[in-house]
């Protein structure tokens, strides 16, 4: 039988080169239309609940913060596991949603759900949602160096300027700083 085809192929070098020429133009198709990831994401859609409540102890934040906020997030459809942490002066709220929930319903859930445990939370802390997107799309990182710039002048620099910039870009979802001095201004007053 090989030998028929390369007989026939021999015979035929118009067919065979058209072939060849609709097989290369299919792949470079495919090629082009394929959706590729340097890292995909390959985990679960997830929404993050953050909330400060400044000043507190663990026990508190979890007795007044964490625990309401997480029976209430029991209740999400489609949720499969909701995580609660309490640290000094914050909670996070991990909804876990089942496999193929778009991530944009899974956070209007959540704000619905949200809106409703707002009045049994402690006056003054408001609940906010993290970035829609997860840990697995932090993509770029970079550094910023300047000559005779301290790390509390390069931090202003970033915090106030480059951050904003870079949000701005299509696809960015947040922009996180890490390092540096946080410059802070105190104001005391004299009684």
């Amino acid at each position: 039988m090989l030998d028929r085809l390369i007989d026939w192929s021999a015979r035929n070098v118009f067919l065979v080169l058209l072939a060849t020429v609709a097989v290369v133009a299919g792949g470079v198709y495919a090629v082009k239309q394929t959706p590729l990831d340097a890292l995909p994401d390959l985990s679960d859609v997830q929404v993050i609940i953050y909330t400060p409540y400044a000043g507190q102890a663990p026990k508190v934040v979890e007795d007044q913060v964490t625990y309401p906020l997480t029976t209430a997030m029991l209740a999400v459809p489609k949720a499969k596991v909701v995580r609660g942490f309490s640290m000094f002066g914050a909670s996070y709220v991990y909804v876990i949603f089942a496999d193929g929930t778009d991530i944009y319903w899974a956070r209007s859930r959540v704000l619905e759900y949200l809106s409703s445990v707002q009045g049994s939370l402690p006056e003054g802390v408001s609940p906010q949602l993290g970035p829609d997107a997860t840990g697995v799309g932090w993509v770029f990182q970079y550094a910023l160096t300047g000559k005779d710039q301290s790390l509390a002048d390069l931090r202003s620099v970033q915090d106030w300027y480059v951050r904003y910039q870079l949000t701005k870009a299509g696809g960015v979802a947040e922009v996180a700083s890490v390092g540096g001095f946080v410059k802070e201004y105190q104001v005391i007053v004299d009684p």
